[in-house]
């Protein structure tokens, strides 16, 4: 168990589904600060794994989504896509289902803000709470506990899951209304595809200049161009190696995402749109497992 202050809060039962990269470790800072955690996953085999390293007496699998649901405060989930969201809250066997009036659903797939605004609707109606809470930071981020979470939905039950996802988060920010959380996700991949790609092309103008680009990076780090993707990723970029996290796959979902939301909404994303056929172009060179900081990959092959 931590130490951080929240950690004082009375022990909640809790549920998580969906154990990926993600979900297993967030899940496992809930039953490491004390909170008796059922969890589901859709190959049993992974729930199996996270009970034998977390479990204890805190910890147990269940068979479907709303078994782990039942009797819960509050329900998290992360799962792959809408489509996946909707099967693990709706119908007989979803959370929704096995989930006692006032309790909370806290999803923090990075989803449409249309399918967050759906199944709020759908928790109102049975007298549940919904809040959309896409997180950022990736694999390291949930191992380490400093994810930073961006949510939509109601006050009341945000601040009852806000102590709970801050013991596998560092910032915890209700946004404004259903479905607010997955926007702000949107503006932080938009954010991050630029950024990628901008550095990729620095990077690949320094080499074909003759500089060295090691030193170059430390000293532009110290000004206006650092940013946390050159911090973590710049020198990596350089030596070619594409094996940190965050698949181009994914990154390609949230894309896709985004930029439906921006045909809707009417904003102008002529960047992102490009970075997306980028992106696009490595998958179709086999490199969909690969990182996003792959870009460079385009202009330095090999």
């Amino acid at each position: 168990m931590s130490n951080r202050p929240y950690d004082t809060i009375e022990p909640r039962r809790a549920a998580f589904i969906g154990l990926g990269v993600m979900g297993h470790p967030m899940a496992g800072h809930l039953a490491r600060a004390g909170h008796a955690v059922t969890v589901y996953n859709r190959t049993a085999a992974k729930a199996a794994a996270w009970v034998s390293e977390y479990g204890g007496d805190r910890g147990r699998a269940a068979a479907t989504p709303r078994e782990a649901a039942a009797g819960a405060d509050i329900v998290c989930a992360c799962v792959g896509n809408d489509d996946d969201l909707r099967s693990v809250t709706t119908g007989e066997h979803g959370a929704f289902a096995g989930m006692a009036p006032g309790a909370v659903f806290v999803d923090h797939t990075t989803a449409s803000a249309t399918v967050a605004r759906e199944l709020h609707a759908a928790a109102q109606a049975r007298g549940l709470h919904f809040i959309d809470a896409p997180v950022s930071g990736g694999q390291a981020g949930a191992v380490n506990g400093t994810l930073t979470v961006m949510c939509g939905g109601d006050a009341q039950p945000f601040e009852r899951m806000q102590p709970v996802a801050l013991h596998f988060a560092r910032a915890v920010t209700r946004l404004g209304g259903s479905g607010s959380g997955q926007l702000a996700k949107m503006v932080n991949q938009i954010c991050i595809a630029g950024l990628v790609q901008g550095l990729a092309e620095a990077l690949a103008f320094g080499k074909r200049a003759g500089l060295d680009m090691q030193q170059v990076l430390d000293v532009i780090g110290k000004g206006a161009a650092q940013s946390w993707q050159m911090d973590n990723r710049g020198k990596t970029m350089l030596e070619g190696r594409f094996d940190f996290g965050f698949a181009v796959d994914r990154m390609r979902k949230d894309l896709g995402l985004l930029l439906d939301e921006g045909r809707r909404n009417g904003a102008q994303l002529p960047v992102t749109a490009l970075v997306d056929q980028l992106y696009a172009e490595l998958q179709a060179q086999g490199g969909g497992r690969w990182d996003t900081s792959s870009l460079m990959r385009r202009l330095q092959p090999g």
